[in-house]
């Protein structure tokens, strides 16, 4: 029952960013459609915190992996909170470019394995699995929204580039490590 629920809420979520993106998505740029789109309003929070709206305004092309309000909501605790704090800007810059192709990357140009080279300077891996497309785990719930500067492909989940993870997964250690010594 879980399943159908969340199966029939992702469609919901689909249909409501179809109608909230209906605005001429070809005369729209990336950071007018994700403005256009409820589900994305976190992400724009945070692109606008970091200082990328001009960028991403700019000619480009790119491909933005553009993840939903709840996506960010599953982030671990209080790491968003961090992450849009000025003091970490060069961090949430970091996390933010992890998901920006500079190119258009179509649905159909993804192959399973693929590496796509991302802005932040990492790569993040493509793979293909029962008609489903994943960047670096996080599922593509809708593809192909065409912009004015490139193409919006929306996941289920933040993707964070490989420093990132390194960092949560130290910080996440010392916590622990402080946790048991108050034992």
């Amino acid at each position: 029952m879980k399943f159908m629920k969340r199966v029939s809420g992702v469609f919901a979520l689909i249909f409501a960013m179809l109608l909230s993106t209906n605005i001429k998505a070809q005369d729209s740029d990336i950071v007018d459609l994700a403005v256009a789109t409820d589900e994305l309003s976190t992400l724009v929070t945070a692109v606008q915190a970091a200082g990328l709206v001009e960028t991403l305004k700019s000619e480009g092309p790119f491909t933005v992996f553009a993840p939903t309000n709840a996506a960010f909501e599953a982030l671990p605790e209080g790491v968003l909170d961090m992450l849009l704090k000025p003091e970490n800007k060069d961090k949430l810059t970091a996390v933010l470019t992890y998901h920006v192709v500079p190119a258009e990357v179509m649905s159909g140009d993804l192959e399973d394995g693929m590496m796509a080279g991302t802005v932040q300077g990492s790569e993040a891996k493509i793979t293909l699995m029962n008609g489903k497309a994943t960047v670096d785990g996080a599922t593509v719930i809708m593809a192909d929204v065409n912009a004015s500067n490139g193409v919006v492909h929306v996941i289920d989940q933040v993707i964070l580039p490989p420093s990132i993870k390194e960092a949560l997964a130290s910080a996440e250690k010392q916590k622990k490590d402080k946790k048991d010594k108050d034992w």
